[in-house]
């Protein structure tokens, strides 16, 4: 296959993130096929690879929280960089920080640090789906990236975050985001920073 064909299909079903087996599936390919184009494709520059098995057209232009919740799924960008989206805390913040049910993760791609805390399946709630740049992208509520950011100081014995803006953040939900992880520190955290 072309080049140009390959593109043209990819672009024609509107598929901004491929796996070895979406390719599979939609060029009627084999496994080994597919490995073998997928290696020429990358080696030749037309696509980049975002982690082992992952790839995108070298030309697109994904938003990065896109990319985000697709580089490792379930997931839902939340902590630091959430809380930097919505001016909670006055710091930039440049690694893009998610949360999972899956075990603990970090990858490079594109030249950013994309980073994934494991959390426990009761307390994976309290995201909802926005719209970033034409894509839909999930993120954390404010209180509910306020809750996991303390929720792993509390784990890892550091200091809770101390210079946020309250007027962004509703206490009452806060703090049934907390319960949910069932740690009377938590709790207590986000009790006393929120008044």
């Amino acid at each position: 296959m072309k080049w140009i064909d390959f593109e043209r299909e990819i672009r024609k079903k509107g598929i901004k993130l491929f796996t070895p087996l979406d390719i599979q599936r939609f060029l009627g390919r084999s496994k080994i096929a597919t490995r073998f184009l997928i290696h020429r494709l990358k080696k030749q520059g037309y696509i980049i690879r975002l982690r082992r098995g992952l790839y995108q057209l070298a030309n697109e232009k994904t938003p990065d929280l896109y990319i985000a919740n697709k580089l490792y799924e379930p997931s839902y960008i939340s902590l630091d960089f959430a809380l930097s989206y919505y001016g909670v805390i006055p710091e930039t913040v440049y690694e893009i920080t998610s949360v999972t049910t899956k075990t603990t993760r970090r990858f490079n791609a594109l030249g950013k640090i994309f980073s994934y805390r494991h959390i426990k399946k009761e307390a994976f709630t309290g995201y909802a789906p926005i719209s970033h740049q034409g894509f839909t992208v999930f993120i954390a509520e404010p209180e509910k990236a306020f809750v996991d950011l303390n929720y792993f100081a509390v784990l890892n014995k550091k200091k809770p975050r101390s210079r946020i803006n309250k007027e962004k953040l509703n206490l009452p939900k806060a703090l049934s985001y907390a319960q949910l992880l069932n740690n009377k520190k938590l709790i207590s955290i986000v009790n006393r920073a929120l008044k």
